[in-house]
């Protein structure tokens, strides 16, 4: 089980953990969970479990790890991410296992493949 918190509103998943926040529409597994159109602006996800994947249209905070991929099209602020990030804006993470493509500046951890940046790179 896990508890996703977007902009202030909680939701639980009790199995997979793909999350989709796009056009204000919120997917927890495939599952529409919200279509108010209020997930807009900077999306705050707080994860207490594992994350496999995000993919979101806004800016994201993420308070824990992402066991694939995190897709923004605002900035990104995470800790470790075993796949990839690519955002918009800037990102700042832990450690990163494959790549980082960011339309801002980057700091980072280690980082396993590329880091392609539109802005500073720096590692932490």
């Amino acid at each position: 089980m896990i508890k996703i918190e977007i902009n202030g509103k909680e939701y639980i998943s009790q199995s997979g953990h793909e999350v989709t926040v796009i056009d204000g529409v919120v997917r927890v597994d495939g599952k529409t969970v919200e279509t108010s159109g209020n997930a807009t602006g900077v999306v705050r996800v707080d994860i207490t479990g594992d994350l496999v994947n995000l993919k979101t249209d806004a800016s994201a905070t993420i308070s824990g790890g992402v066991k694939g991929d995190v897709g923004a099209g605002g900035s990104v602020q995470c800790g470790n991410v075993a796949g990839s990030v690519d955002a918009g804006g800037s990102v700042q993470c832990n450690n990163v296992g494959k790549n980082v493509d960011a339309g801002g500046s980057v700091t980072c951890g280690t980082v396993g493949g590329d880091i392609d940046a539109g802005g500073s790179v720096r590692h932490n």
